[in-house]
Parts: C-alpha cells; sequence; structure tokens
C-alpha cells in the first residue's frame, strides 16, 4: 500500500525522537496510512554555547533539509511540539507543505522572529495553565489564521492530553 503521504513529527527541547507526544502523532497517522519520520535534534539542542535553547537554526535547517526531499515525493505534514512546533510553521513558509500540526507552540522566542507559517490547514493543541506560553498570545496567533484550536486543562507539556493531542492530529489529516 502506498502512503497517502508523509509526516515530519519534531520533537521539543531537552525532548527527543521517542518522545511521548511524537510516538502517540506516529502512531495515528500510521493508522490513517501516512509514513512518518521523527528527526533526533538532541544534539542541536545542547549546543549551549550558542543560545539558551541550543542551536536553533541548524535545528530548522535540519528540519528543512527534510521537508523539502519529503515534499519532492508527495504530501507533506508537519507536526511539532514547542521548539518543535516553531520550526515546523517556519519551515512552512519555505516548503509546501498539506498541513501544519502544533503543540504549545511558542509565538515569540527573544530576538528569534515572531512565529509565522504558510496560509495552509492548521491545527493546534494548547494547555491554558501553559507556564512558558501564555494560552492567549496562542489564541490571538490561530485567530488570525482561523487555525483549529484545542485548548486543554493542561501545562506546557500536555502530558495529561496525548491522546487528545494524538486524536487532533488524526482529525487533521482524515480532513485532507
Amino acid at each position: 500500500m502506498t502512503a497517502r503521504g508523509h509526516c515530519i513529527l519534531s520533537h521539543g527541547f531537552e525532548s527527543g525522537p521517542d518522545a511521548t507526544k511524537v510516538t502517540a502523532l506516529e502512531a495515528a497517522a500510521t493508522a490513517l496510512g501516512w509514513s512518518c519520520e521523527r528527526p533526533d535534534y538532541r544534539d542541536l539542542d545542547a549546543k549551549r554555547e550558542v543560545s539558551e535553547l541550543g542551536d536553533v537554526l541548524a535545528r530548522q535547517q535540519r528540519l528543512l533539509d527534510l521537508a523539502q526531499a519529503a515534499a519532492a515525493r508527495g504530501p507533506l505534514v508537519l507536526a511539532g511540539s514547542s521548539l518543535g512546533a516553531y520550526i515546523s510553521a517556519r519551515v512552512t513558509l519555505e516548503v509546501p507543505v498539506a498541513a501544519l500540526f502544533l503543540l504549545a507552540p511558542p509565538t515569540r522566542m527573544g530576538a528569534a522572529p515572531a512565529l509565522d507559517a504558510a496560509a495552509v490547514p492548521t491545527s493546534i493543541v494548547h494547555g491554558w495553565d501553559d507556564e512558558l506560553i501564555p494560552a492567549m498570545h496562542v489564541v490571538d496567533w490561530a485567530h488570525t489564521r482561523r487555525a483549529r484550536l484545542l485548548l486543554v486543562d493542561d501545562a506546557h507539556r500536555l502530558a495529561d492530553h496525548v491522546d487528545a493531542s494524538a486524536r487532533a492530529f488524526a482529525a487533521l489529516l482524515e480532513g485532507l
């Protein structure tokens, strides 16, 4: 069976490709016939001499390289958690994607450019009690794009809403 398309699932800062959330997203996508990959950014996150968040630009470039190759083969969906969400959104400005899925996306990160993304179907899951990214910042960002937004009673890691996040991702993919 040929895959419906490909998903690149980017983990958050100080996490990894085997993280609970991206693992759950992959399970949801593969059940619907999508192929997936989960890049490993841990080496770049460890580069604290670049910034407190590691080498964000190199992280974004790694995703861009993977996304360009994948988009050449067929429909592509980018998904990410926190810093993975930020780079996924930014990469949509350079690579055509079918959709974008963001978990706890930072709308601002110091001197880095503000969160921005291409005008594609976008779905977001964010915690009302996110201690790093105020929920209202995400509400405002989602509003300007008419993105689908699921606000949940959770903190930044969305630990209590992994299944809900996977269901929201599946709904996005089913709508394509």
